[in-house]
């Protein structure tokens, strides 16, 4: 690996929508969304599908702008990031909506799962396929984790959640082979939930992680965060209690936040043989880092990596946040990136 390819730089997955296609105003003040949530799109939805595509050529357009080297489609189409896929799956209830606590500890309308969890079709795939048809750059998309959908719904139908999260692996297995035989270059797994709820995460987690992955080849990412800036408002720690135990999953790439919580980043030696996804981009700060602040992140984080193993990215989803302002921190990323590469 020569060192123009060197700490490749990525998005974790969503990028703004236009105020144009949904209601911000609701969408910053009714989190979270584990149901669908057809009030915040402002286009009617005969058109929807087409607005939905128009919003994702912008993002195209602007992470291509600001020189991100793998890219997503933004996620335009979702009102959450696990709601789409979580609720188009057999064995959701269409008429009931289950209750269950967030990671804040606060009951929030969930999907209710009455009956045994399937893939009845491909989900993502048409995004999938359409972003493919609208670049030329190294692709990615995102799903949610099995683990993460099993704390995001009701069990009304399972013995138990690990036998519910066994099946929704299955399911997200079904999606990821079709995904990358549709173009992907990476698949994306976000299983924030392995860390907000750990201690049941290492009963069955990394089993139904590894299980969502049998029979997978291509470059597949699991996503750890400690939860999006704007809605998790305490402070977060400087440390992950279920990193280490991704060292056992079938993954081939672990994403971290580690800007915002300022990561004691001697962390990274737990992870010894997989590539690491870094969060370089605070989120909770509106302020767009300079080049230089970027570049120091990634030059503390290779004391205890090498170059080879890292990737570099923002802390998280960036759909909170304005279009301009996530355009700048991705400008910023790209070329702290930049600078540490010319050094290397």
């Amino acid at each position: 690996m020569n060192a123009t390819t060197l700490l490749p730089t990525t998005v974790v997955g969503s990028y703004p929508q236009p105020d144009w296609l949904i209601d911000r105003e609701k969408l910053l003040s009714n989190l979270p969304f584990r149901v669908r949530a057809e009030e915040l799109w402002r286009i009617p939805a005969p058109l929807l599908e087409q607005a939905q595509d128009d919003a994702t050529i912008v993002a195209i357009h602007d992470m291509e702008r600001a020189g991100v080297d793998i890219i997503s489609d933004g996620e335009m189409r979702r009102e959450s990031y696990s709601n789409r896929l979580a609720n188009a799956l057999g064995g959701v209830d269409r008429e009931k909506i289950g209750s269950n606590m967030d990671r804040t500890g606060k009951p929030h309308a969930v999907p209710l799962v009455s009956g045994p969890i399937r893939r009845l079709g491909p989900i993502e795939v048409r995004d999938l396929t359409f972003l493919r048809q609208h670049t030329d750059r190294r692709i990615k998309i995102t799903l949610p984790g099995p683990f993460t959908m099993t704390q995001q719904a009701e069990n009304g139908y399972y013995a138990d959640e690990a036998a519910m999260a066994m099946d929704y692996a299955a399911a997200v297995t079904a999606e990821i082979k079709d995904l990358f035989a549709a173009g992907a270059d990476v698949v994306q797994i976000d299983d924030p939930y392995m860390e907000a709820r750990h201690d049941k995460a290492r009963q069955f987690g990394i089993k139904a992680l590894n299980r969502a992955l049998e029979g997978v080849s291509g470059t597949v990412a699991v996503h750890l965060c400690m939860g999006y800036a704007h809605v998790v408002k305490r402070p977060k720690p400087n440390s992950y209690e279920f990193l280490a135990s991704l060292e056992d999953s079938a993954a081939s790439q672990v994403s971290i936040e580690a800007a915002q919580p300022q990561l004691d980043l001697s962390a990274l030696k737990q992870i010894r043989t997989k590539t690491v996804m870094l969060g370089v981009l605070d989120l909770k700060d509106q302020t767009i880092e300079t080049p230089a602040t970027v570049a120091g992140r990634i030059r503390a984080a290779l004391k205890f990596i090498e170059p080879e193993r890292l990737v570099i990215a923002p802390d998280c989803g960036m759909k909170y946040l304005s279009r301009a302002v996530a355009f700048g921190k991705l400008k910023a990323m790209v070329e702290g990136a930049e600078l540490v590469r010319e050094t290397l």
